[in-house]
């Protein structure tokens, strides 16, 4: 378990809810970007993988959490394009 990738995973971590809050609460997509979205979500679910597979340790859980944070954000993404679709 190292330090640094503790401090690193809890510093990325701490944005997420703030997003999450600023989409859900505006209802717009501005600023955001899907694929990359898309991209930090694959960063972290190989961040899973190699706890799994070669590293198993309690940070896996920050790995999960910020993954889960970003999926909650992609699919209020999504809430906001159809939204705005709809409003046309």
């Amino acid at each position: 378990m190292s330090v640094f990738e503790i401090v690193m995973l809890v510093c990325f971590g701490a944005a997420w809810p703030f997003s999450i809050y600023r989409s859900y609460r505006t209802r717009t997509n501005a600023g955001k970007s899907l694929p990359f979205l898309y991209i930090v979500l694959v960063g972290y679910m190989a961040g899973v993988l190699h706890k799994i597979f070669y590293s198993f340790d309690r940070v896996i859980f920050l790995y999960v959490v910020n993954g889960l944070m970003v999926g909650v954000d992609i699919i209020i993404y999504y809430r906001n394009a159809g939204r705005l679709k709809a409003d046309g």
